[in-house]
């Protein structure tokens, strides 16, 4: 199993990647780091990785990551975002989900625009 360790602030947190394409590509550009972007409860940034939808949705779970292909940008999802509708997670144009965060998502609460994020390949088993 693949997991990566995504560092922003104080927060660690680790995620597990899928077996996708999209996943493929992130795997292979780490390590990456951005300047976080927050948009309800998410977080995304830009990353060098230029792909397609691949069963893209627009509704996703928490503590999904998905790849963002008109914006190129790797998103965190840990609630609702301004696109929602109740309580359901919905991005703001169909993303590519390739992983998920292992534990609590919601420990990204306290990002901030400009927040610097951190995402490499874990040493954990």
């Amino acid at each position: 199993m693949r997991q990566i360790v995504i560092r922003a602030g104080d927060v660690q947190a680790i995620a597990k990647l899928g077996a996708t394409h999209t996943a493929d590509a992130v795997w292979e550009a780490l390590p990456i780091s951005g300047s976080a972007r927050t948009w309800g409860s998410e977080i995304y940034f830009s990353i060098p990785v230029y792909l397609q939808e691949e069963n893209a949705q627009a509704t996703v779970s928490l503590g999904d990551l998905g790849y963002w292909p008109t914006g190129n940008a790797f998103c965190i999802f840990f609630g609702p975002t301004p696109a929602s509708k109740g309580a359901e997670i919905r991005a703001a144009s169909p993303v590519n989900v390739f992983g998920r965060v292992l534990g609590d998502p919601r420990a990204f609460e306290d990002m901030h625009d400009g927040d610097k994020v951190i995402v490499d390949r874990s040493e954990e088993p």
